[in-house]
């Protein structure tokens, strides 16, 4: 039996882990606070983030974090992007040395603009092979109501992608496998930036044209900062790329677009932070991928509205005025 840690018990650490025990393998759902670990093997549900939700009998959660990566085949991290860096460095020592590593995380580092896996990298010495990335339309709460979702496992190695596939295909989850590690990072990072400016259009009261513009525009800019470094232009019209942006930017179970509704209906930045009980990634993550799009010469207008509007106090609507002011252009350009 495959044994795998999760590191990281919130809704999409547990409801993957709900997907791996499901697929038959032996899961240690890791998370700091030891009451919530014994609640959760106690009633079999986490209260705090999917409640309602029975977990799977081949989950097991942990405060320890030696005991959830003892013997795991796979090592799964599934904290908020900006606290990767802090809590591998604490983990590293405890990991198996032939562990996978296995991100589920959506950003960009604060200050480095590096990829999740460029810090999982960094952090641990870890080769390409020994790291993946999973990523595509997967809305925690669906998923852990087993409701038909699709995904896609990235690792240079594609035996090792094949691995990770195996030990996550459920019925009700099909995971794809793809060699484009890069293209499948930048899809789910920039996605949630997309989704904050859908998010702040429909909290201005604009309709689907608008929208369905945004969503548009957002993955051509996707595109042109993948292919300036180095990814697959087809990855981006798959489910880790037009896949993962409709969802986030078209469902209200989605925190980004929640976030970007509050801000477009008039709530300041510290009023939204105050009501969203979960990290939205794409309210740091903008701001470093605006960098990394700068440090490559890439132009991304919708990128650099969403961080003026969040962290540099534009209005909304002046924001939309100075879009829709910019010069025309080819739309492949």
């Amino acid at each position: 039996m495959t044994r795998v840690a999760v590191f990281g018990n919130g809704s999409w650490g547990t409801a993957f882990a709900m997907v791996l025990a499901d697929a038959g393998a032996r899961v240690a759902l890791w998370g700091r606070r030891p009451a919530l670990a014994e609640t959760i093997n106690t009633t079999r549900v986490n209260p705090d983030y999917l409640p309602g939700v029975r977990l799977p009998d081949g989950v097991r959660a942990s405060a320890d974090p030696a005991e959830a990566a003892d013997g795991a085949e796979f090592t799964v991290l599934a904290v908020p992007s900006q606290t990767l860096r802090e809590n591998l460095a604490a983990w590293n020592p405890l990991l198996p040395p032939d562990t996978v590593l296995v991100s589920l995380m959506k950003g960009v580092e604060l200050g480095t603009s590096k990829r999740m896996s460029e810090v999982v990298a960094e952090v641990t010495g870890a080769g390409p092979e020994r790291i993946a990335v999973l990523s595509g339309p997967n809305l925690a709460r669906e998923i852990a109501e087993r409701q038909p979702a699709a995904s896609v496992v990235a690792c240079r190695d594609e035996d090792v992608a094949r691995r990770l596939q195996a030990a996550c295909h459920t019925g009700y989850f099909r995971p794809y496998t793809n060699t484009d590690v890069v293209g499948c990072e930048l899809g789910g990072a920039v996605k949630n930036v997309i989704a904050l400016a859908v998010g702040i259009a429909g909290g201005m009261g604009l309709g689907d044209n608008a929208k369905a513009s945004l969503i548009t525009r957002g993955l051509a800019e996707t595109t042109r900062l993948g292919l300036a470094m180095g990814a697959d232009a087809h990855t981006f019209a798959g489910l880790a790329g037009m896949g993962d942006l409709v969802a986030t930017c078209s469902s209200p179970l989605s925190r980004n677009n929640t976030f970007g509704t509050n801000l477009g209906r008039g709530m300041t930045l510290e009023e939204t932070i105050a009501v969203t009980r979960q990290t939205a990634e794409g309210v740091k993550s903008c701001r470093s991928v605006r960098d990394l799009a700068r440090r490559h010469d890439v132009d991304m207008p919708l990128t650099e509205t969403v961080v003026g509007i969040v962290h540099e106090g534009v209005q909304p609507a002046a924001a939309l005025k100075d879009l829709m002011a910019r010069s025309a252009k080819a739309e492949v350009r």
